[in-house]
């Protein structure tokens, strides 16, 4: 009798696998076939970087063909998206997005060569990105009523440092100034690891750095944190509360790490793809690696994915626009 259950067991549990692999075959037939092409529009080492290489080891394994991570950075992260933008839509070119390519580089750059919505199909959210608000450890600041006090006492008075228009730093100082009614100064660097060094030096008053950029300068006391940029407190930095609980009332600001492929990719491996990453983002072992990267793990499919998208692109378009900013 317990052979014959088991073997029924057994049973039950391939003809469940064969259901399954048929049903993938039959959702994306023959797709993938060869090495897909994973693009990353920013410079190796980045959380966009590290995000592509956690997903393409992944995502291989799962769907059985090389997905290879190939850096193409550049201007504001322009030159690989706009390279995914005219590739065949066959399901073998994706670019890895986020908010500064796929939602305010319009509003920034007027010759950007593609159009974030209509050029592509969005087909996961990966994660999201929060960023903290930093000063150096010996500022005058404590809290954020104290910057913001500051600030509508010196208009322009206080200094912030960013990685260039766009970038989660920016559209971070922006959201503080357009709901504090201030004026800050933003100070532009290459690069957010810069803008730590002169923090620290006391070249400028503030960041508002990705939190996991800014832990270890946090760890190490170097740098006081006054707040995150998430809705909610984060898990990893709990000590911070949410600026919106601070004196800025609806504040949130979160970058974002999402998964694009070309405009008519056809719907079957759209589906099929989003499936596998939000089967990869779920694995603990993946949650904790994107954890380390400062991603909160999402995993949202293509619909959602698209209209949360418009979502951020209306309201980061009203908060430039009532910036004054104008796109160059």
């Amino acid at each position: 009798m317990r052979s014959t259950f088991i073997r029924t067991l057994a049973a039950a549990a391939a003809f469940g696998l064969t259901a399954t692999l048929a049903h993938a075959q039959q959702a994306a037939p023959g797709w993938p076939a060869k090495t897909i092409r994973y693009i990353v529009p920013f410079s190796p080492g980045g959380v966009s970087d590290g995000v592509a290489r956690l997903m393409a080891e992944q995502l291989s394994a799962r769907l059985g063909q090389p997905v290879v991570v190939e850096n193409k950075p550049g201007v504001s992260g322009i030159i690989g998206t706009q390279q995914v933008a005219r590739a065949e839509p066959d399901g073998y070119t994706v670019v890895g997005g986020t908010i500064t390519t796929h939602a305010v580089n319009p509003f920034f750059i007027k010759s950007l060569g593609y159009d974030p919505v209509k050029d592509f199909t969005p087909v996961a959210l990966v994660g999201m990105v929060s960023n903290a608000l930093v000063v150096r450890a010996d500022s005058p600041f404590d809290t954020v009523q104290q910057v913001i006090d500051a600030a509508r006492a010196q208009p322009d008075g206080l200094t912030y440092g960013t990685a260039g228009a766009g970038t989660s730093q920016h559209l971070s100082g922006q959201l503080f100034q357009s709901i504090s009614g201030t004026r800050l100064r933003q100070i532009v660097y290459k690069g957010g690891s810069q803008s730590m060094v002169d923090l620290i030096g006391g070249q400028i008053d503030m960041v508002f750095e990705t939190v996991a950029a800014a832990r270890p300068m946090i760890d190490s006391k170097r740098v006081k944190v006054l707040g995150v940029t998430s809705a909610a407190p984060l898990a990893d930095l709990p000590q911070a509360r949410p600026l919106a609980e601070l004196g800025l009332p609806g504040f949130q600001m979160q970058s974002w790490q999402g998964i694009f492929a070309p405009a008519g990719t056809p719907a079957p491996v759209v589906d099929r793809l989003a499936r596998e990453i939000a089967a990869v983002v779920e694995t603990p072992e993946v949650r904790a690696k994107l954890l380390m990267l400062g991603v909160a793990p999402d995993g949202r499919g293509s619909a959602a994915f698209a209209q949360f998208q418009r979502s951020e692109i209306e309201k980061w378009g009203k908060v430039i626009k009532d910036a004054g900013i104008q796109a160059d």
